[in-house]
């Protein structure tokens, strides 16, 4: 057995290779996010579609009081690229004019709902065994529905929801159809794929006709370069779930650069009842023993590992993004993480009673010189941008460093613009001190 040794980081160049596996340091994407909106508009899809393939995933959420996660995802990486852009790379197919009409990305649970690369299709097959194991999710599922849409799908082709029949039962947002449940049943267990939204809806296709036959096929393109056993298991075929989780928990380092066990793991989920405890640790060390993962010390944490690729360039550099962060933004989207790599203490209040919030309703982190300095409650309403509460960090005497106020300033100038907004307007702001500072950083 290779011996491995220990390489202890400080928390600085942890934060470092965070904000650089991330895609927030420089310009990984071959632009200034400040000329995003003058490039065409190929160009600008193929940013967004670098991205995602970058990240690996983007987390999905209804909420939209600025834009909804999907599309502040990019934004934050490349500036305002446009929502045209967005769709078009997740949803639109075709990656740029060499494969015009095929698919690109899929819809699937990963962290939680995500758009994932449709390169990734092959290492969910471990989740798709669980939910057919399982034989039930949220709903118990109808049987009996289950044959009538596969026919109709096979000779319809793609179809919504409503074309199916439609959602609900009539009853709150749970409570769907027979339909529903069952098409997305057959989405759980791989048998139908969503590779594209019409609005807001998922179009559901038979996985048979929109993932292409090598990803179906053994010898699937790997990060690690590990050999991969194909099975078929609970009527499920594709790679183990051994090597499905060594596969995910190898692309979920590169995305943190470095990470607890617990923080890869929160990448895709891949703790709880879908993998045993026995099967991660055995990917874990199959990893460390390759040299793709080595073994970190930072003070005040649990074992980490970094990714060795990572670890072997030069360090960091670049300037890092000055914007707002999605709550569901893969940097912060770990809580807990969060506050170990930024001090920073970051919980989303949407579910929470107004009375009770203490940041707001949507509050996003503001990234500025490789910080989180402050958070923002943002809301359009038509040519304003109402920041309802805007609180600094503060430093050790309780004052606001300058830079955290023009960072924070210049954030939300830029979320105005992206989003047609001709002002912004500051509502509460904490500490109070700081109100005079950021009045006049935003109106220069």
């Amino acid at each position: 057995m290779r011996r491995v040794s220990t390489v202890a980081l400080t928390v600085d160049e942890v934060r470092a290779l965070a904000l650089q596996a991330q895609g927030l340091l420089g310009r990984p994407f071959g632009f200034s996010p400040g000329a995003a909106a003058r490039i065409g508009r190929q160009r600008r899809v193929d940013a967004v579609d670098r991205v995602l393939r970058h990240l690996g995933a983007v987390q999905l959420d209804t909420i939209s009081t600025l834009a909804r996660s999907h599309e502040l995802v990019p934004y934050a990486r490349l500036g305002p690229v446009g929502r045209d852009a967005v769709e078009r790379a997740y949803w639109g197919g075709g990656r740029g004019n060499a494969h015009p009409g095929e698919p690109t990305s899929f819809e699937y649970w990963s962290h939680a709902a995500c758009v994932l690369p449709l390169e990734e299709w092959p290492w969910f097959a471990y989740r798709r065994r669980s939910y057919r194991r399982a034989g039930i999710r949220w709903h118990e599922v109808p049987r009996q529905a289950l044959a009538g849409i596969r026919a109709r799908l096979a000779a319809e082709g793609p179809l919504t929801t409503t074309d199916l029949g439609g959602g609900r039962r009539g009853g709150e947002w749970w409570d769907w159809s027979e339909t529903k449940i069952a098409v997305e049943w057959l989405l759980d267990v791989g048998e139908v794929v969503c590779v594209r939204r019409v609005g807001w809806r998922r179009v559901y296709d038979l996985a048979e006709r929109v993932v292409p036959p090598q990803l179906r096929a053994p010898a699937p393109a790997t990060l690690t370069g590990l050999p991969v056993s194909w099975e078929e298991t609970d009527g499920v075929t594709g790679p183990s779930d051994a090597d499905c989780v060594r596969e995910l928990l190898a692309r979920s380092a590169r995305v943190l650069g470095v990470g607890t066990l617990p923080d890869l793991l929160d990448v895709h989920r891949l703790g709880g009842r879908h993998v045993a405890r026995a099967v991660v640790e055995r990917a874990l060390a199959q990893l460390v023993e390759a040299g793709l993962l080595v073994p970190v010390e930072v003070a005040g944490w649990a074992a980490a590992y970094a990714w060795a690729a990572a670890l072997a360039d030069d360090a960091p550099t670049g300037r890092s993004r000055t914007t707002l962060l999605s709550p569901f933004d893969s940097l912060v989207w770990h809580r807990a993480r969060t506050s170990r790599v930024f001090g920073f203490d970051h919980t989303l209040e949407a579910y929470v009673p107004a009375a009770k919030r203490v940041h707001g309703y949507f509050t996003m982190p503001v990234l500025h010189a490789g910080r989180l300095v402050a958070r923002v409650d943002p809301k359009r309403d038509g040519a304003v941008l109402h920041a309802r509460q805007v609180t600094f960090e503060v430093g050790p005497r309780g004052g606001v460093p300058a830079a955290a106020v023009a960072g924070t300033a210049r954030a939300l100038r830029e979320a105005a613009t992206w989003v047609g907004a001709e002002q912004v307007e500051p509502g509460r702001v904490l500490p109070a001190s700081a109100v005079p500072a950021l009045t006049a950083a935003l109106r220069g």
